[in-house]
């Protein structure tokens, strides 16, 4: 449930041991993973990445690669001015939309703690008369469960589970993902699994700017005032990682909407993205973990977690939440496939976070959040059908390997 600061706006490896034994043991099932080489533990690896970052910070401007200029200046957008600032032009004709219009140059240091922390919630939110036209489909709603702060340090339980963090027209938002595994690329997947109201505004604007996502934002789960000097490698132990593409469903992009249900069952996007220092991958950094494109039925699966961390009160977007329930289905009209939809009191700010469930002891992702009511009770998810693996895997084949 992520959203911009406007009234009623979108909910918004390092290895397979982590995301297997973090994520599954949350979920109360059990897994069997391998584990890491001796004297290579998690610990060590997080700080290695922070330091490694940390270091790095200070070297220079980061060029912006050529195809990245040329499609700004296929739009009249001078490259230099528009990493000085001019990205927070958001005039209509400046508003790129299309999905080729795709453009995200890194702007070394633009997120910094202070900033990610100033950035709001994107809460796409429902009303009873959105989810009135489903004739009878939706189970009945679902009783609130409440959501539990996940373990610390996130590295050693949800690592591949961050912070979506961008520039809207109304200022900094922030959202949820999480690394998936890349098929065509194994073992060195740079993808991110969100939302695709975390990415672009649909019917009404365009692609947001300066998409960066963090994963185990916050890994010691601090407090606001603990972290009110805090430095980049307390909030980002892995450093910042720029979306160089990302791709969401054309029903969103032509039908999305900030308020009510519309777009919400095609409400899905997969980044790919590159560290803003460092030249490793982000799987072989956090870990990653499988997407399911089989849309289960919600009658065939007895639970579903919801990860992601929520940002609007009660909450204030530094920790990490989970919740866990058997879903049922949400219908907002006949046409339209069916969501996921379980109990869960999480916030905007979780919008885009994956949702995962369990089988024959492996963790796959097979929704993420989208939507909820205004009384925070419940979340909805997309099934995740044969129109969002082709996008996926589109991601995979044409940038999978950069």
């Amino acid at each position: 449930m992520c959203s911009t600061p406007a009234p009623a706006v979108p909910l918004r490896r390092r290895r397979s041991l982590l995301a297997a034994t973090g994520l599954v043991a949350a979920l109360a099932l059990t897994a069997t993973a391998c584990g890491g080489s001796a004297g290579d533990s998690t610990s060590d690896r997080a700080e290695a990445a922070a330091s490694k970052a940390a270091d790095a910070a200070g070297d220079g401007k980061v060029e912006i690669p050529a195809e990245i200029a040329d499609k700004l200046k296929e739009h009249g957008i001078d490259v230099d001015k528009w990493k000085d600032g001019a990205w927070k032009n958001w005039d209509k004709d400046k508003w790129l939309s299309e999905a080729k219009d795709f453009v995200n140059p890194v702007i070394e240091g633009l997120w910094k703690p202070d900033r990610m922390q100033s950035a709001k919630e994107a809460n796409k939110t429902v009303t009873t008369q959105d989810t009135a036209a489903d004739q009878g489909v939706s189970d009945p709603e679902p009783e609130p469960v409440r959501a539990t702060a996940e373990k610390t340090p996130y590295h050693e339980n949800a690592a591949p589970v961050g912070k979506v963090f961008f520039d809207t027209p109304d200022g900094p938002a922030v959202c949820s993902g999480t690394v998936v595994k890349d098929v065509n690329h194994p073992g060195k997947s740079n993808l991110v699994w969100t939302a695709g109201h975390c990415v672009h505004a649909g019917r009404s604007g365009g692609w947001y700017r300066n998409i960066v996502f963090v994963p185990a934002y916050n890994d010691l789960g601090k407090s606001e005032a603990a972290l009110r000097n805090a430095t980049s490698t307390q909030i980002a132990p892995y450093g910042n990682w720029w979306a160089n593409w990302v791709s969401t469903s054309n029903q969103w992009i032509q039908g999305g909407s900030e308020t009510g249900g519309a777009g919400a069952a095609y409400d899905y996007a997969v980044l790919h993205v590159k560290p803003e220092a460092g030249a490793k991958s982000l799987e072989e950094t956090t870990g990653a973990l499988d997407v399911d494109f089989t849309a289960p039925s919600a009658t065939e699966v007895g639970t579903m977690g919801a990860w992601g961390y929520p940002a609007a009160p009660p909450y204030n977007g530094l920790r990490m939440f989970k919740c866990l329930d058997r879903p049922g289905r949400l219908s907002l009209s006949p046409a339209l496939p069916t969501m996921y939809r379980i109990g869960c009191t999480m916030t905007g700010g979780s919008s885009g976070g994956g949702w995962f469930r369990v089988v024959n002891g492996r963790t796959t992702l097979v929704s993420n959040t989208s939507i909820g009511p205004q009384d925070n009770t419940w979340l909805a998810g997309p099934q995740l059908g044969a129109g969002a693996e082709s996008l996926y895997q589109n991601m995979s084949r044409t940038y999978g390997g950069q």
